[in-house]
C-alpha cells in the first residue's frame, strides 16, 4: 500500500529562509563546514580537465572527495556529484562523461556501486532521501535515469540498455484539486528490487513497488508495474487511459 513520504530537499529549501550559500551547500555539498565546501569546489573543478591528465588527476583526488573508492576506478569528464561523501564506488568501475551521482538526503545511505560496474554517458542516479545500490558487474547504459525516494537495488550482472527509467517513489497525490500537484504528498510503494542477471531493453520503465526476479528479460519500451518471477520474459505495448480528475 502506498504511504506518504517526506518531500524532496528542493521543496524543503524552497519553503525556508536559508541563505543562497547554505542552500547550495545543502543541495550539492551535503556538509556545511568551510573545509568541506572548499574541497568540493576544488575537486569538482577537476571534472572538466580533458585527456590523460584529467583522468590521472581525478583518479588521484576523487577518492578523498567520495565516501569510498576502490582501486582502478575510471572517472570521465564533467561528472556531477551531490553529497559525495555518501557515494561509494567499487574497484574497477567506469563512470563515463556527464554522468550524475546525486546522493542527497539527510538520513539516507546514498549511492553504492559494486565492483567492475559501468555507468554510461549522461546517466543519472539521483536520491531524494532514498538510496541506490548497484551490484558487481552491473551495466547502466547511456541516458538511463534512476530516481529514488526509498530504495532501488540492482543485483549482479544486470544490464540496462539506453534510456531506461526507474523511479522508486516520485509519485504524487493529486486528490486535492485546490493545490498544485507538486505541493501534495509524495507516495511510495516500497522501492524497486531487481535480482541478478536481469536485462532491461531500451526505454524500459520500472515503476515503484516492483520486484523483478533474477535472470529475467524485459523487452524494449515496456512499462513494468507488477512483479516478475525469476526467468520471466516480459514485453508489452503502452496504452493511454483517460479520465477526469474532478470525478
Amino acid at each position: 500500500m502506498a504511504k506518504d513520504v517526506f518531500g524532496s530537499i528542493q521543496k524543503e529549501l524552497g519553503a525556508g529562509r536559508k541563505s543562497l550559500g547554505n542552500k547550495y551547500k545543502d543541495i550539492f555539498v551535503g556538509r556545511r563546514g568551510p573545509a568541506a565546501f572548499l574541497k568540493y569546489e576544488l575537486l569538482t573543478w577537476l571534472s572538466g580537465i580533458s585527456g590523460a591528465l584529467g583522468f590521472a588527476l581525478r583518479k588521484a583526488f576523487y577518492p578523498s572527495l567520495l565516501g569510498e573508492v576502490g582501486k582502478g576506478v575510471i572517472f570521465g569528464r564533467y561528472l556531477t556529484f551531490r553529497h559525495p561523501h555518501k557515494v561509494r564506488i567499487g574497484a574497477g568501475t567506469i563512470i563515463d562523461d556527464f554522468a550524475v551521482l546525486d546522493a542527497k538526503g539527510e538520513e539516507n545511505d546514498g549511492i553504492c556501486v559494486g565492483k567492475q560496474a559501468y555507468i554510461g554517458r549522461n546517466a543519472i542516479l539521483s536520491c531524494k532521501e532514498g538510496s541506490i545500490r548497484l551490484g558487481d558487474h552491473t551495466n547502466i547504459s547511456a541516458n538511463c535515469t534512476l530516481l529514488s525516494e526509498t530504495v532501488i537495488t540492482l543485483g549482479r550482472y544486470c544490464f540496462l540498455a539506453g534510456n531506461c527509467y526507474l523511479v522508486a517513489g516520485g509519485n504524487h497525490s493529486f486528490a486535492d484539486i485546490s493545490k498544485p500537484i507538486m505541493h501534495q504528498p509524495s507516495l511510495a510503494k516500497g522501492g524497486i528490487l531487481i535480482g541478478d542477471d536481469v536485462w532491461l531493453g531500451a526505454g524500459v520503465i520500472i515503476l515503484d513497488g516492483v520486484t523483478i526476479g533474477s535472470h529475467s528479460v524485459v523487452g524494449a519500451g515496456s512499462v513494468v508495474s507488477s512483479q516478475l518471477a525469476e526467468y520471466a520474459y516480459a514485453r508489452g505495448v503502452r496504452t493511454l487511459k483517460i479520465q477526469d480528475r474532478r470525478g
